[in-house]
């Protein structure tokens, strides 16, 4: 049975032969979320990332939506809305919205007047989906490179079992390191887990105790267990097992998995401290108990990875928060730091 199309304050989609860009929208610059100022009138496609339906005071129905490009999201309303409406499409579906945009409470959103389902096939994914600005090719290479400088026997096998599975390494290349907080863009995870592996290299010589194979190692699975705790192919969200375990206890699960694959090829068992010093480093990561680590670090490479990993992951959301255009020397309240950030004048 064919779908439909919604008549309840929405609009026709032109007919149009093969697909693609709409003529009339074809040679016209798009209106990215970032680029949107109040008081503009809107008409361009968007990722639905969340809706709701929900009731006025006066008892009327109006629809809440988070819609996203590659630029950033916008919360958007539609008033006098109705349940077939908000049913007529779903999360991480694309729409086509007409509407207003105005500032509520310092905040910009978009008050929609009309709103369409536009099929994924007509849309370019890349339009919507944030991704690192560094080649995803080029990192690749560099975490194989530092992958194939460990030394140490058992290490360089289970790290030979990890890249020889194409698909977790192509989940792994494209995968945001978060949903929001930092590195969260297709390949931040890549990016994070390659920016951390240059610092150790920096460090190690600084402290020799340091094992650079067990802290290398260490840095590529403290967080390996995100491919699973995310789904990213449309809209950055929480898998249902993410929700349910969260991305330490699937880092586990994935690692327990591989060392015995590493056990079957190599006819040798995986030293047993060697598993136990891997699996701490990926349950204490986060440093402390409130911050969501089943363990604090107790090795000297727990200690090292936590601090590079949080370095890291700081900075990077630090310089994109300095990043986003308010045009103003401070940012806003950023909550993650539970402050305002200082942009400066420019000046020298």
């Amino acid at each position: 049975m064919s779908e439909q199309p919604v008549r309840d304050r929405t609009i026709d989609k032109p007919a149009e032969a093969g697909g693609g860009t709409p003529p009339e929208r074809a040679s016209r610059r798009r209106q990215y979320i970032r680029d949107l100022t109040s008081g503009k009138s809107v008409d361009e496609v968007y990722l639905v990332a969340e809706k709701s339906l929900r009731a006025n005071r006066s008892g009327g129905l109006y629809l809440q939506l988070e819609l996203r490009d590659r630029t950033g999201t916008i919360s958007c309303r539609m008033w006098n809305a109705s349940e077939r409406v908000f049913n007529s499409f779903q999360v991480n579906d694309f729409l086509r919205v007409r509407g207003r945009t105005q500032l509520y409470q310092g905040e910009l959103q978009l008050i929609v007047a009309e709103l369409e389902r536009v099929p994924h096939e007509e849309v370019d994914l890349s339009d919507f989906l944030p991704q690192t600005p560094h080649d995803i090719d080029r990192m690749q290479r560099q975490l194989e490179e530092k992958l194939h400088s460990i030394e140490q026997q058992d290490l360089a096998a289970l790290a030979e079992v990890f890249l020889e599975d194409h698909q977790l390494m192509d989940r792994f290349a494209t995968a945001p390191a978060a949903v929001k907080y930092h590195h969260a863009y297709r390949g931040g995870l890549l990016e994070h887990v390659v920016t951390m592996m240059e610092i150790a290299d920096r460090i190690v010589p600084l402290y020799p105790e340091l094992d650079r194979d067990l802290l290398l190692m260490g840095i590529f699975l403290h967080d390996i267990g995100k491919v699973a705790e995310l789904s990213y192919h449309g809209s950055f969200q929480y898998t249902d097992e993410g929700e349910l375990l969260g991305h330490v206890v699937q880092g586990l699960e994935i690692l327990g998995r591989k060392i015995a694959e590493t056990e079957q090829i190599t006819g040798r068992p995986f030293p047993r401290e060697l598993a136990t010093r891997l699996k701490h480093m990926i349950v204490s990561h986060h440093g402390q108990l409130e911050f969501g680590s089943p363990k604090e670090p107790r090795t000297l490479e727990a200690v090292a990875l936590h601090f590079i990993d949080n370095m890291d992951s700081r900075l990077a959301a630090f310089r994109d928060q300095l990043a986003a255009d308010n045009g103003g020397r401070w940012t806003e309240y950023v909550p993650m730091f539970r402050r305002r950030l200082y942009r400066g004048t420019g000046e020298t």
